[in-house]
């Protein structure tokens, strides 16, 4: 059994092929996704998907996203927070974060609605899904003023102190296509030494390709069609973490689906599939 703790079903790559895609990720073992909102208008998208498919999701408004936010948007998230409370397939408030690699974005925009959404997360009792892009230490300090229960810091490819210190504060750091690539070296240390309880995989699809989606620019301009990451390149994603770690596959499938669990409690009640 494996879990992707992050993948975009909702987005426009997919609107072809969607349900497809869900059997293919089943029939792969993945038996469990997690779809994280990015903004206000797919809040209804993301969860109709859960529902649908028998998955789950996130609220929250990701950081590349609250240029066009408006302020109005936090109060109708946490109106649907609010509403959604009993509902056992929310299991976060994310994608949410901050992003210090994209030029030309509101920093301080971004911190307002990072530190709003901390709060709400932590009023609901919900674990966070952490956008993290060159933002490791001012996402830390964040947390230490808003105490929320957990969650997990997605694509992680911080350094070894950060990666500590979301652990010390209860989060579990996301793995997924970039540790197939042989030149990521730190984050293939990372996921080679990080405590056994860490990490969590993962795909963004249908972003983040693993090293063999991966098509070059020339590749591209030579007419290649870019690979579309999709959950069921989650074992074989997987496979990457055991071979850094030296685990089987069935020890791997335990350790990253009981460090999911452990980070998106709710998740663990849904492992049966898809309700009637």
């Amino acid at each position: 059994m494996w879990v992707d703790t992050h993948c975009h079903l909702d987005a426009a790559e997919f609107a072809a092929d969607r349900d497809a895609v869900v059997a293919r990720a089943r029939a792969a073992g993945v038996v469990l996704q997690v779809i994280p909102a990015v903004e206000a208008a797919n809040f209804d998208a993301v969860r109709e998907l859960a529902q649908r498919h028998g998955l789950a999701y996130a609220l929250g408004i990701h950081p590349l996203y609250v240029g066009r936010a408006a302020d109005e948007d936090l109060e109708r998230l946490a109106d649907e927070l609010r509403r959604r409370r009993d509902d056992p397939r929310l299991v976060a408030v994310g994608e949410i974060g901050l992003d210090l690699f994209v030029a030309g974005l509101d920093l301080e925009r971004q911190r307002r609605f990072y530190l709003a959404q901390l709060a709400l997360a932590r009023d609901a009792g919900l674990p966070v899904i952490l956008h993290v892009r060159r933002s490791a230490d001012l996402l830390l300090h964040g947390l230490r003023r808003v105490d929320v229960p957990g969650g997990i810091a997605h694509a992680f490819n911080g350094s070894d102190a950060q990666a500590a210190q979301f652990a010390a504060l209860g989060l579990r750091l996301g793995f997924g296509g970039a540790m197939s690539f042989e030149r990521a070296l730190q984050i293939r240390r990372l996921a080679a030494v990080l405590p056994e309880h860490v990490p969590v995989l993962e795909t963004d699809a249908p972003d983040i390709p693993p090293q063999w989606l991966y098509r070059s620019a020339a590749e591209r301009a030579a007419g290649a069609r870019p690979g579309r990451n999709e959950p069921a390149e989650l074992p074989r994603i997987a496979g990457t973490l055991a071979g850094l770690r030296g685990w089987t596959p069935e020890h791997t499938a335990a350790v990253t689906t009981a460090n999911a669990f452990a980070a998106l409690p709710r998740l663990a009640a849904l492992k049966a599939g898809p309700s009637s």
